[in-house]
């Protein structure tokens, strides 16, 4: 199993786009017992690969609860780099 963070990345590159509670969605069958698997670590984690320039904001909008969702992708360059360092 790989570590959380290294599974949120590599989910971006099987997927066109996604938000955080996408990823907790994909997620949830392996992950669900860990401490970090939440939406605001999600956030997080997704903010962080964005600032490190492997994810991509690609759209924003609310949910019918009013919830802001940020959609992110791994451009091409990111998506290498991502599957570079994260195997299968």
């Amino acid at each position: 199993m790989k570590a959380l963070n290294y599974a949120i990345l590599k989910h971006f590159t099987k997927v066109k786009e996604a938000c955080a509670e996408d990823v907790i969605e994909a997620l949830k069958g392996e992950y669900a017992n860990f401490k970090a698997f939440n939406r605001d670590d999600v956030i997080a984690a997704l903010m962080t690969a964005e600032a490190n320039g492997l994810l991509e904001e690609t759209r924003f909008n609310m949910d019918k609860a009013d919830v802001l969702r940020v959609y992110y992708h791994a451009n091409e360059e990111g998506a290498a780099t991502i599957n570079k360092y994260i195997k299968d």
